[in-house]
């Protein structure tokens, strides 16, 4: 299966219409934390060079330099695990981690 079909797949599974996140677009990623466990995701709108995905794996921070900019296209050999999540429309959540364990959720905050 590639990449986009299980992007798809997922979508179809939780409701949510396919909303790419092409490789040239960024993702807010905490690097330091991407050994823990569970790992995060939450997408905003995109805007700009963003897909809107912040990525991160343990406790979140509000420390200002807790994420970092990376290209989706650097997500396959950082954190592969997220990669069927990022066709997932803005609003949606993820925890996931390495034993199989998923959950995906909207979150309307208007």
């Amino acid at each position: 299966m590639t990449i986009e079909q299980a992007q798809r797949k997922m979508c179809e599974k939780h409701g949510s219409a396919f909303t790419p996140s092409p490789s040239g677009l960024k993702v807010g990623i905490a690097l330091s934390t991407l050994k823990l466990n569970p790992i995060y995701g939450v997408r905003e709108p995109i805007r700009g060079d963003t897909s809107g995905w912040y990525i991160w794996g343990g406790p979140h921070s509000e420390a200002p330099d807790f994420f970092q900019p990376v290209h989706v296209d650097h997500l396959p050999d950082l954190l592969p695990i997220v990669l069927p999540f990022l066709g997932l429309e803005p609003g949606f959540k993820f925890i996931t981690d390495t034993t199989g364990y998923e959950d995906v959720w909207f979150e309307n905050r208007e």
